[in-house]
């Protein structure tokens, strides 16, 4: 054992000389963001560490109690692009206002009341993280006005906890933070402005192309799934997400644009949206395509193979500018749809000179009426995607178009981060009270900013391990910087010298995707471990006093937040799951429909959620849970569009009967209890018939128009419902019992 040991060894000390001195090129991929920066990246980083030794410079010249909060201001408001910058500049200055007031208020308050206090410290900040959480948008580091929210949790805990060993003089450190932190956001917004060229223009082109991504990916998998791919929709997961993703940087644009802007932020949410309901369009077709007797004929496949030859070309099109040749082609191309079924139904009918065609050959022509019917209204979509897209291009003049920004509000999971918030606070308040730690008001103080920052996420515990390990190389660098360089200069240019590497270094990190929340936690922590000030210099004793509670409160906040109401993603799925079958009952007998486009986008945050909180879910999960959705989708857009023919009240009297009884089915669809699957998919195979046999024995033309529309819905409905019956069938156990 022992000559393994020692052969091992030898390999070992063998093989990195070997790399050391062959001049074998070796890769350094994980270092590449500090030795090998991109342009964009060391522009930002050397902006941000000039502003924030700008606004340090500036915080000790006015002789303010504590500069180092004027620089961590502006580390915590910079971001790459201008419009991100002002947008969340202008949340923060917000939260800090809200945050103000509340802190004052509390410490006039309970001045002398430290059980009390502590409380409704944390009470307070649960409320921020509560309302911070319903929000419109995703609870991400990018939404900024959830952090709107967590600068007034962040601004009210620093100011509460140094006010109240002071609260004589709580107005003048309230307005003395006030006075950081605005100082730190008019620097950081006015030195990026000068940084910024074309910047209207740039925007425009970031829209353009934020459009061509999110239709280059659409038109591909359409292609696909034209030429015969018929699970490619199902696959495509990236589309989905990026179109969340783009749509929701088009706010920074807007921004970016300024205020004389026309709605071009506007018509580019909506075209966005609609390549989201294109793909929903696709998975109709993908249905029909898939029904019994479904095969398409040569008629469809000649106008699918002229649509799936325009999807490939569509993004070299549109990247000329003129979409007009782009329309004109699209108006072609649904004109030969509607002329196949105009074809069909004549070859149906007959004529003076042709007999009607057979029960048989009825039926093959309606099907394929089908076919031609979902192709046609694909590409009605499409054309209205282009349509806004051309709107966002050139503004009209007296536009009032306006899209709003979606909300999905979970109740349930914005008391969970308020409760989860409350009760690590009131923990660590206990904590000080209980043991009369000196330094406990520093340690509540980071639990506090901790809290304010991540309890809104649904993972807390891991971009607190992620801000834990920040911290420790914050400590490092601060503790070479504290007790070795700066014990010598004497000035402030020789400090700002000292200080302008590491702030460096940790604005290229902040760039690197994997590192960027540690990155985050070492630019807002740097700063107040080294503690400069004008009239002295933090000795050993005074920083680790300062050190080590920042770590002990990052580590107790990290084990709190996987001890107290942790994110449970089985819990996850399983309440998605439920939720979206109670959707479905709604749109059967609810009054008043949603829009076709709230159910897509609702089920596309339910799908991005899913992709993001799947890390180590087993894949065969995961894959049917997205499928599950897809599906959900599907079938509720159908379920809008024939309670629609309903409304139009064209259909014959059994056929609507028959629809309305399958409606009946479905609003008792999948309960929690009795299940009720088999019978609305009995239902919906037993309406098809009916409505099948009746449209052969009816002679009017748009009747026969209606009742095509109706049975390519209710087709659409029955394949959804047999392909994943897994899900949809509620009686049955959890989904990933049976798939795991």
């Amino acid at each position: 054992m022992r000559s393994l040991a020692l052969t091992l060894a030898r390999t070992r000390v063998g093989d990195l000389w070997s790399r050391l001195w062959s001049g074998t090129p070796r890769r350094q991929d994980q270092l590449r963001w500090l030795f090998a920066p991109d342009l964009l990246t060391f522009g930002y980083a050397l902006r941000t560490t000039i502003t924030s030794l700008v606004a340090l410079g500036i915080a000790l010249w006015w002789e303010l109690g504590s500069p180092q909060w004027a620089a961590l201001t502006v580390w915590m408001v910079a971001q790459g692009t201008r419009g991100k910058s002002v947008a969340k500049a202008r949340w923060h200055l917000f939260g800090m206002v809200v945050g103000t007031i509340c802190a004052v208020a509390l410490v006039a308050a309970l001045p002398q009341s430290p059980l009390l206090f502590i409380v409704a410290l944390a009470v307070g900040i649960g409320l921020f993280c509560f309302v911070g959480t319903l929000l419109p948008g995703p609870a991400t580091m990018t939404n900024y006005r959830i952090h709107g929210m967590r600068a007034s949790g962040f601004t009210y805990a620093i100011i509460a906890l140094d006010g109240i060993a002071d609260p004589e003089h709580i107005f003048q450190i309230a307005m003395a933070r006030a006075t950081y932190i605005v100082l730190g956001i008019v620097l950081e917004s006015s030195v990026s402005a000068l940084f910024q060229f074309r910047l209207g223009e740039r925007a425009r082109d970031r829209l353009t192309h934020n459009f061509l991504t999110a239709i280059d990916g659409a038109a591909r998998s359409l292609a696909a799934l034209l030429a015969g791919d018929g699970q490619v929709l199902s696959r495509a997961r990236s589309v989905f997400a990026t179109i969340t993703t783009l749509s929701d940087q088009i706010e920074f644009a807007e921004v970016e644009l300024g205020r004389h802007h026309g709605h071009e932020g506007d018509h580019a949410r909506a075209a966005l949206a609609r390549i989201a309901v294109l793909l929903s369009r696709g998975l109709d077709l993908a249905a029909l395509m898939h029904m019994p007797g479904g095969v398409p004929a040569d008629g469809f496949h000649a106008n699918a193979e002229g649509v799936r030859t325009f999807l490939l070309d569509l993004p070299a099109r549109l990247e000329s500018g003129d979409v007009r040749p782009v329309l004109d082609r699209l108006g072609a191309l649904r004109a030969a749809c509607r002329q196949s079924i105009a074809d069909s139904l004549g070859e149906e009918m007959g004529s003076d000179s042709r007999p009607p065609a057979s029960a048989d050959a009825a039926a093959v022509l309606q099907r394929q009426r089908m076919l031609q019917h979902g192709l046609d209204a694909m590409l009605d979509d499409l054309e209205q995607a282009i349509i806004q897209f051309e709107a966002s291009l050139h503004p009209l003049p007296h536009d009032h178009f306006h899209y709003r920004i979606r909300s999905f509000r979970d109740w349930q999971q914005a008391l969970a981060n308020s409760l989860r918030a409350s009760v690590t606070i009131f923990g660590a308040g206990v904590i000080w009270i209980a043991t009369g730690w000196r330094d406990g008001l520093t340690f509540l103080m980071f639990v506090s900013i901790v809290c304010s920052l991540f309890a809104t996420l649904e993972k807390p515990a891991l971009a607190t391990q992620a801000f834990l390990t920040g911290a420790l190389w914050a400590v490092g660098v601060s503790g070479v910087l504290v007790l070795w360089v700066l014990a010598t200069p004497s000035s402030y240019e020789m400090l700002a010298l000292c200080l302008s590497l590491p702030m460096l270094a940790g604005g290229l990190a902040f760039a690197y995707p994997t590192i960027i929340l540690a990155a985050v936690s070492y630019n807002l922590f740097l700063p107040i471990l080294i503690g400069p000030a004008n009239q002295a210099r933090l000795d050993e004793i005074a920083f680790f006093n300062t050190a080590m509670p920042l770590i002990l409160a990052l580590w107790y906040a990290m084990w709190t937040f996987r001890l107290v109401l942790p994110f449970d993603t089985n819990g996850m799925r399983w309440q998605m799951r439920t939720g979206i079958l109670k959707g479905l009952r709604l749109l059967a007998r609810s009054r008043t429909l949603p829009s076709p486009l709230y159910v897509i986008e609702r089920n596309v945050d339910r799908f991005v959620r899913l992709l993001t909180n799947a890390e180590q879910t087993p894949e065969p999960v995961v894959d049917a849970y997205l499928q599950g959705i897809l599906s959900a989708m599907t079938i509720g857009l159908n379920v809008i569009r024939l309670r629609a023919v309903l409304a139009r009240n064209v259909l014959p009297p059994q056929a609507r009967q028959v629809i309305e009884e399958m409606m009946g089915r479905m609003a008792q669809f999948s309960g929690r209890y009795g299940g009720h699957y088999g019978r609305t998919a009995r239902a919906a195979k037993l309406a098809i018939q009916r409505i099948t046999s009746e449209a052969g024995r009816e002679a009017n033309l748009a009747t026969r128009m209606e009742m095509d529309r109706a049975l390519s819905s209710l087709n659409v409905i029955s394949y959804e419902l047999d392909t994943n019956q897994m899900f949809f069938d509620a009686a049955s156990p959890y989904l990933d019992s049976a798939l795991g």
